[in-house]
């Protein structure tokens, strides 16, 4: 029987939301989750969020993690961290959220979730393959991937990845979720939405701006703008909204007829799914794992081409037949992707890889 999971958490991106929502879901089968915080301290408005869920306590750090400027030194203090950590708490299991840590000599079983990767991040945005300072990291990931227990991925789209770049191919998919309880349908109003982090050029921020140019209906953007290394995203022709709480940016979401993210990479998209839970129209970058998300439940147009990203919005301004009905389908989709199905899954890989650990029986993922 599984009592308590020791999770690692991000704190500069979606895996937050994620973590949150995976937590909840998973008090209802009787699960504490001890979440250490990792990438920089929580803001005040992450730590409310976290004291709101009563199965969960957060414990917070400043380590950075491997995919930032520099971070190795942080990987290993916050590795002896999580090790003191789980002598403390013993969990039953610990989930991962992050590579840098999953070839410790961990007592528990380990799940490693992979959410992204500068690798596959770097084949999307740039065209070709990263650098050979990310040769470590590479290795990092590979090695942690190897000693998981199970690896999981939000999409068969992120699993592929995972075999190209690494070769590793025994990967999970368990789609994220999102409450559906947290968004709602205001009045619609004539406005465009992009919500997203701002300096991740895979969000591809960058196209929406250009594309507000040449439309009728104002474009708000939403989300951070500043890199955690230092460096901003600052775009011209949309009406900036800053980095929204959950509940002022889902204020947005209720407002918004269209929402737009022609993203070049983009594992899962939590953002189009708080969108599409809130009854916005969906036009989004033409990928593998965007299309899988949503199917015919949104419009896709090319990452590289701002003219079509104009075009496809274009139309749907002028066409609000045709806005409500896929605004209706997405609606639809997104309520398929709960935190409830998500947590069921993670439960039962709990419960699989501890009685693999003990020798119970042979785990198959």
């Amino acid at each position: 029987m599984i009592r308590r999971i020791l999770m690692t958490g991000d704190t500069a991106g979606g895996v937050w939301t994620y973590t949150m929502e995976l937590a909840e879901a998973l008090g209802e089968h009787g699960i504490h989750v001890v979440l250490a915080a990792l990438g920089g301290p929580p803001s005040a408005e992450q730590r409310r969020e976290a004291n709101r869920i009563p199965n969960l306590e957060l414990l917070a750090s400043d380590f950075k993690l491997e995919w930032m400027d520099d971070p190795w030194q942080d990987v290993a203090a916050s590795g002896r961290w999580l090790l003191d950590l789980e002598e403390q708490y013993a969990p039953d299991a610990v989930h991962l959220n992050s590579y840098g840590h999953g070839a410790l000599a961990w007592s528990a079983p380990t799940v490693v979730t992979a959410h992204s990767c500068v690798l596959s991040w770097w084949r999307a945005v740039r065209g070709g393959d990263a650098p050979a300072s990310w040769d470590r990291y590479r290795a990092t990931v590979t090695e942690c991937l190897r000693a998981a227990h199970v690896v999981t991925a939000p999409s068969r789209a992120m699993a592929a990845a995972l075999a190209e770049h690494y070769g590793f191919e025994d990967c999970r998919v368990i789609p994220n979720g999102r409450s559906g309880a947290r968004f709602r349908r205001a009045e619609k109003e004539a406005m465009v939405l992009a919500a997203g982090r701002l300096w991740d050029e895979g969000k591809n921020i960058a196209a929406v701006a250009q594309a507000a140019r040449s439309l009728r209906w104002p474009v708000y953007i939403a989300g951070e703008h500043c890199h955690p290394a230092g460096g901003e995203a600052r775009f011209a022709g949309c009406t900036p909204l800053g980095r929204l709480g959950p509940e002022a940016l889902a204020g947005w979401y209720a407002r918004a007829a269209l929402f737009a993210l022609p993203a070049r990479y983009e594992p899962f998209g939590l953002g189009p799914l708080e969108a599409a839970l809130s009854s916005c129209a969906l036009v989004l970058g033409d990928i593998p794992s965007l299309r899988e998300v949503w199917g015919d439940a949104a419009a896709y147009v090319p990452p590289e081409n701002p003219a079509a990203l104009a075009d496809t919005l274009g139309g749907l301004i002028a066409d609000p037949q045709r806005r409500e009905r896929m605004a209706q389908a997405a609606a639809s989709r997104a309520r398929e992707y709960t935190p409830q199905r998500m947590a069921r899954e993670y439960a039962a890989i709990y419960e699989a890889v501890q009685e693999a650990k003990a020798g119970r029986r042979t785990l198959c993922a």
